[in-house]
């Protein structure tokens, strides 16, 4: 049984190491794409970046110091929870960029028209900022109190200097993780997105079938497929993000409500992968469902990578344009510019006592056309 285990966590690193590897390298080229490529700097790549440095730290800090604490490393109690914690923070920040492009989404095809009023650049970032710092929040309350110290000091099961053998079960209270975390801030804001994604499909389906728009001017069927095929992708998004985390919170609530029930250790770690890998899957999700990203991440590839020349990304038209308005558009008018344009002033002629003074002034002409200044002066 002793090897089985020492086997099972031998592979459980060497995934870990892979998919950090993974997840560092694909979130930093989502990161990339959007600094390169202009068309993807809008509201919700905003909250896609968001995302993506969530994962970069997913890859770059947790993972290492999550195979850390599956070695049994003895640690100051302290330490080891400002490392859970640290999962914890990640995680709520990647929820709630999440919801943020849920709503986002929604607002694009609920108002298309006044979407760039409302939602502004300003307001995005100001949305980010509130997301992490509600993230900071509630990842960091086991730091304020509410974790296992005082049972573990009623048990008698940690030392007066508080060194203990880092576990995140060891540290964090199941209440907390179970009635404030996955039923306050992880089941609520993933029913909300299910319901706003389903609101979205619908917006979206309604205006596609809506016959009033195929007569219209400037038809905006073109505006909601694409609208379509982006929620498709982000709700894919939400969807492994839903199964890869909600293994592991299914697994402390059996702690919690089933203490004495046993939990295999190959269970664990695969929760636990499930839940790293997903920091991994988003910028594979980008480049086979997002064309911009794919495109650029093709750019990076063929430029930083093979090193070859290639042409600068271009701006789309139609990746700048609003959804036209969806009422008949008014024939166009000719522009104001080509009525003065072709409506100048005719020349009057002079009148008679003008033009005896042109014919006793000299004529200005050049002297090599003799015949035109004859010409005048007839």
């Amino acid at each position: 049984m002793p090897g089985a285990v020492l086997s099972a966590q031998s592979l459980y690193i060497g995934m870990e190491v892979l998919i950090a590897v993974a997840s560092v390298m694909g979130n930093v080229m989502v990161v990339w794409a959007v600094k390169i490529n202009k068309s993807l700097r809008d509201n919700t790549f905003c909250f896609i970046v968001s995302l993506a440095l969530a994962d970069i730290a997913v890859g770059a800090l947790v993972i290492p110091l999550a195979i850390t604490i599956s070695i049994g490393l003895q640690t100051h109690f302290y330490s080891c929870l400002l490392v859970a914690c640290t999962v914890l923070v990640l995680t709520q920040s990647s929820i709630l960029a999440l919801l943020a492009i849920a709503i986002d989404r929604y607002l694009r095809v609920k108002i298309p028209t006044r979407y760039k009023r409302v939602v502004t650049p300003r307001r995005a970032g100001l949305a980010v900022v509130i997301c992490w710092t509600v993230a900071f929040i509630v990842g960091l309350t086991p730091m304020l109190g509410w974790n296992n110290l005082k049972r573990l000091q009623q048990n008698g099961s940690i030392s007066s200097d508080l060194i203990i053998t880092c576990q995140f079960e060891n540290v964090i209270s199941m209440d907390y993780m179970v009635y404030f975390n996955f039923f306050g801030w992880v089941l609520p804001p993933l029913l909300l997105m299910l319901v706003i994604y389903a609101e979205i499909f619908y917006v979206i389906h309604k205006q596609l079938n809506n016959k009033k728009f195929t007569t219209s001017h400037t038809d905006p069927n073109r505006y909601y497929d694409k609208e379509l095929n982006l929620a498709k992708s982000l709700a894919l998004v939400l969807f492994l993000f839903a199964v890869s985390w909600l293994p592991l919170h299914i697994i402390n609530c059996i702690t919690l409500f089933c203490p004495e029930c046993k939990k295999p250790i190959v269970l664990i770690y695969i929760a636990i992968l499930l839940t790293h890998g997903n920091s991994a899957v988003n910028p594979i999700i980008y480049a086979f469902r997002i064309k911009k990203f794919r495109t650029a991440f093709k750019k990076i590839w063929q430029q930083y990578f093979c090193c070859k020349d290639t042409p600068a990304l271009e701006i789309q038209p139609s990746d700048r344009k609003e959804m036209p308005n969806a009422e008949p558009a008014t024939p166009p008018q000719p522009p104001q510019k080509e009525s003065l344009k072709y409506d100048p002033p005719q020349q009057q002629p002079p009148p008679p006592e003008q033009q005896q003074d042109q014919r006793t002034e000299p004529p200005q002409q050049p002297k090599e056309h003799p015949p035109l200044l004859e010409q005048n002066t007839v």
